[in-house]
């Protein structure tokens, strides 16, 4: 029997509540800061993450999915969204918009990963991106922005974790002192480490083997190494966290995983959960949009995991609202009568009312199971009598009362309470 692939997951009806209110919290709030949403390709040329991501990162060594299509062409499923974005604001010429320019995106994505609790190789996310403005009140916006993306699906026992990793004027000096410090134990690190200690320093501290982790704590820190502008954009950052209230803590340990980050990097966590628990993520890449190959353009954003923010509502115990369903079901006694139901649920639906066809060659007793295994409130007999006094039997599936009433007057009740 044929299963899904091994890290993806069917979503099904049942589920679909979840996303459904996460969807349209976040379309909500990002009409409000005023972005715009951008639907980019599922793959792009390979090139553009190999650019962007950075070549020393697990993502383009270990977790692309990256082939070679017809054309001769490498290809590579989106292990990201922002890229993409940047490389859409290049093409069409955002540039030339009003700045900053502000969108957000649902999509899915693809990192050949080991699966786990709240890890899949194809997941989805809800990102937003601020392209054209280097001003670190945007990136308190954005921050706040996720504080109250949270707050609006009810996740609310959470921390905000902040950081500045500086800039490619400083982070070389800073670069060299973690080198110099992780030098002295190679010993005590893991594999990954080991590798990470030349070709990608900074994930050194971001590693979650337990001996890693202990180094990372008495490790240099990133913000105590910032040149001046950065230091200023640090600290202007945190005024502005403190002017809008805004809770958060700095954590020099904070990284991130992709090579564009600059300055300012967060995290949205979730309290007293181990494991993969970072929820939201994001940060500051003014480099990202001039690697490729266009002109010096700040950029700032962030994204969470569909799958993840599901887990932690269901863990916390959140209620979200249900899908509306169909408020009848419309049912036949005897063959004759099919053409009539199928009419009626027709019109039901024309008029903007949810309706459901019964599955006619069950007897009526049947037919009444199925509007209560579908949760129907309401079922709509018809029979060759009902039909030939112009009449229609309503059912109330709560109370197992039923009433006979003219269709006429009820197809009119409806259609008042659809106007």
């Amino acid at each position: 029997m044929f299963r899904a692939p091994r890290g993806t997951s069917d979503l099904l009806p049942e589920q679909q509540k979840y996303w459904r209110y996460i969807e349209s919290k976040a379309m909500e709030l990002a009409g409000e800061y005023g972005f715009g949403r951008i639907d980019t390709p599922v793959f792009e040329d390979s090139g553009l993450f190999i650019r962007s991501v950075g070549e020393g990162t697990d993502i383009v060594e270990k977790e692309m999915y990256t082939f070679e299509d017809r054309g001769g062409d490498s290809v590579t499923l989106r292990p990201e969204g922002t890229a993409p974005v940047c490389r859409a604001y290049l093409e069409h010429g955002m540039h030339n918009l009003p700045q900053p320019v502000r969108m957000y995106y649902f999509c899915p994505v693809f990192r050949y990963e080991r699966p786990q609790a709240g890890r899949f190789r194809e997941h989805h996310q809800f990102g937003v991106e601020v392209l054209g403005d280097p001003d670190p009140s945007v990136d308190a916006e954005v921050i706040e922005l996720a504080s109250r993306f949270m707050s609006s699906l009810g996740l609310s026992d959470i921390d905000i974790l902040v950081n500045s990793i500086g800039d490619p004027e400083c982070r070389p000096a800073y670069i060299s002192q973690l080198k110099t410090y992780y030098s002295g134990f190679t010993d005590r690190l893991c594999e990954d480490c080991l590798s990470r200690l030349d070709r990608n320093p900074l994930r050194l501290l971001d590693c979650k083997v337990e001996t890693c982790r202990a180094l990372g704590d008495e490790a240099p820190r990133s913000s105590d190494h910032l040149c001046q502008p950065c230091q200023e954009h640090w600290d202007r950052l945190r005024d502005y966290l403190a002017a809008m209230e805004i809770s958060y803590q700095v954590d020099h340990r904070l990284v991130r995983g992709l090579d564009y980050y600059t300055r300012t990097v967060f995290e949205v966590q979730p309290r007293d959960v181990g494991g993969q628990s970072t929820i939201l993520g994001g940060g500051r890449y003014d480099g990202l949009i001039e690697e490729l190959e266009g002109r010096p353009t700040p950029g700032i954003g962030f994204a969470t995991g569909m799958e993840r923010l599901t887990l932690n509502l269901q863990r916390g115990g959140i209620e979200v609202p249900e899908i509306v369903s169909p408020s009848y079901l419309v049912a036949n006694v005897g063959a004759e009568a099919r053409p009539a139901a199928l009419k009626l649920a027709a019109e039901l639906r024309r008029a903007g009312v949810g309706a459901i066809l019964s599955s006619g060659s069950r007897a009526l007793r049947g037919q009444m199971r199925q509007a209560n295994a579908l949760n129907v409130p309401y079922a709509l007999i018809l029979g060759e009598d009902e039909i030939q006094r112009g009449e229609v039997v309503v059912r109330d599936m709560a109370s197992s009362t039923q009433e006979t009433v003219p269709l006429q007057d009820f197809m009119g009740a409806v259609a008042n309470r659809s106007a």
